[in-house]
């Protein structure tokens, strides 16, 4: 065995048997290889594996970051992360398969700076909302813990606690997903990681899956008005032509999760209390419709409420949250609150409804979620 070889592999027996003498904790790093994760929006080297660490390149800037391959609702996280002169970047939490991870999940931020006085960009943050109790980081290597058990989120570095909060007493963070991916944020500083490590908590959330594969569309969705085209094409649900795709089930106060991506100036709309007839009955809707100057842009409560127009990029995935409880209405797009209501009338359950509303627009959709509240 070459020597360079040889100390590489004794380099990494302390953190695989930390790992293993850790009770309940798995190792997410093998010290040799990027397995277990992926690089998203960069290219192939934008994060690579030195000396037993995970480096990012200083030659790919944001939004490049690195992936775990599974996503984490409750955990206990750990590792270390190296600092050497000016460095920034960021450990993501609960990030989504598509859009802005600091604000559809959430980022702890990762900064050179030890500040006197804690800032909410300071070493330590829920960046950019939270600053830490304190900062404790300096030069060469820094241990990182993050115990997320929903709704507590507590964090140390060195060993010293500096975030201790419940994360549903700020409004803010308490709309964000409980459930993602874990990731590392590149901007261009050669800021390394190893020893990471992570011990799964219980679940707290059960979600009913609307569309994940072909036999969803077959067993959980009918036809409720017109002629509409929804094709399943593997995990992604296609809609176009016009008319109406509707729940065999029918819900009141829910919670619904749904990536969507649509064509430049696509129309259409997410249907909730519906009677399962289309637009023929009662029925409330979230319009899709994304052009600015539209009457009701996407996002908004058709009839009832404008959104705040939420600047979604042609044929680009977006998350969708919609919260119905109550006479209260919520829609979130990819981490933005774009539009409130609390006056709805119709408090009857009813089914949830796709609307293919123009031929020639079409909308796919995935990963559909729902979960009772």
């Amino acid at each position: 065995m070459k020597r360079r070889t040889f100390v590489q592999a004794v380099g990494l027996l302390p953190a695989l048997l930390q790992a293993q003498t850790e009770e309940g904790f798995v190792s997410l790093f093998d010290g040799r290889t990027l397995a277990g994760w992926t690089i998203r929006e960069g290219t192939a080297s934008a994060f690579y594996v030195r000396d037993g660490a995970i480096v990012v390149h200083e030659g790919s800037n944001f939004p490049a970051w690195l992936r775990s391959d599974k996503q984490y609702e409750n955990f206990d996280f750990r590792g270390d992360f190296f600092i050497k002169g000016w460095t920034n970047s960021g450990i993501y939490l609960h990030a989504p398969e598509h859009g802005r991870n600091a604000w559809v999940g959430m980022m702890i931020n990762i900064f050179h700076q030890p500040d006197k006085d804690p800032k909410p960009e300071s070493m330590g943050s829920v960046f950019p909302l939270v600053a830490p109790l304190k900062v404790n980081v300096h030069p060469e290597w820094n241990t990182f813990r993050i115990l997320m058990d929903w709704p507590q989120l507590r964090v140390w570095t060195n060993e010293e606690l500096v975030q201790d909060l419940d994360v549903e007493t700020f409004p803010e963070l308490g709309r964000r997903l409980r459930r993602g991916y874990l990731g590392f944020e590149s901007l261009s500083y050669p800021i390394r990681f190893r020893r990471l490590r992570l011990r799964e908590l219980a679940s707290k959330q059960t979600w009913e899956s609307l569309y994940e594969t072909a036999e969803d569309l077959e067993t959980k969705w009918f036809v409720s008005e017109g002629k509409p085209k929804y094709e399943a094409l593997g995990p992604i649900l296609r809609g176009d032509g016009l008319g109406h795709l509707a729940t065999k089930e029918k819900y009141r106060d829910f919670e619904l999760h749904l990536y969507i991506r649509g064509s430049k100036y696509h129309n259409g709309g997410v249907m909730f209390r519906t009677a399962g007839q289309g637009s023929r009955g009662r029925h409330y809707e979230i319009q899709l419709h994304d052009v600015e100057g539209a009457h009701y842009p996407t996002g908004s409560l058709y009839s009832f409420k404008r959104a705040i127009y939420p600047r979604i990029e042609p044929e680009k995935w977006y998350l969708l949250q919609l919260v119905v409880k109550g006479k209260d209405c919520l829609v979130r797009i990819n981490g933005e609150t774009v539009m409130e209501y609390d006056r709805m009338e119709n408090l009857e359950e009813g089914h949830l409804e796709l609307q293919a509303h123009q031929a020639g627009r079409w909308i796919e959709y995935k990963q559909i979620r729902v979960r009772r509240i």
